[in-house]
């Protein structure tokens, strides 16, 4: 025995097809392809897309993550006493770290020996900085340019993460360099 309901909704044979609906997203697909399609050809600004990495984006967020950085002591070597806490907490599982020891210091027994970031893989989160007890890994507020033609270049090894000098960031001082990097404006 079918067991009946007081507020089963009944639909004719034109609600079964659904023909209207189907023109109703038509009519919204059409109406921003030919609003973008006017724009384009009274030559105003519209939802083009930009030829990247010849065009940059201008309109970046304040709040923009950019390239990774490792700060370093005021000896020259790197701030991070290899905890893993960054490779960790990475959701997408693109930071590798080898540890080294290091029995001559005693206030840095361990430090990373590799410290690679796949940049192919990284989604720009930020929790690696957040998870970081040293302060050692932080991101730059510079536009991020990452283009690349195969993965092998993607890859930002120890020595380019301590070295790179971003063109524009915090005002906030890194460990060993004495002062605060300045904000350099095109």
């Amino acid at each position: 025995m079918k067991k009946e309901y007081w507020n089963k909704p009944t639909m004719d044979l034109w609600d079964r097809l659904y023909i209207f609906e189907v023109i109703r997203g038509l009519c919204i697909t059409g109406s921003v392809f030919f609003g973008n399609m006017w724009k384009w050809l009274t030559f105003r600004k519209g939802a083009l897309t930009a030829y990247y990495p010849e065009e940059l984006r201008a309109d970046y967020s304040s709040a923009n993550r950019g390239r990774h950085l490792l700060t370093t002591r005021a000896d020259g070597k790197v701030q991070c006493v290899s905890c893993n806490m960054c490779a960790t907490v990475c959701p997408a599982y693109c930071i590798e770290i080898q540890s080294a020891a290091d029995f001559n210091d005693p206030f840095h027994p361990k430090s990373p020996d590799r410290f690679e970031i796949d940049y192919s893989r990284c989604i720009f989160c930020g929790f690696c900085v957040e998870a970081c007890p040293e302060d050692a890994i932080r991101m730059s507020k510079d536009t991020p340019n990452f283009p690349g033609f195969d993965r092998e270049n993607m890859w930002a090894t120890q020595d380019l993460l301590m070295n790179w000098q971003p063109a524009s960031d915090a005002a906030k001082s890194y460990p060993g360099s004495g002062q605060a990097h300045q904000e350099v404006h095109p």
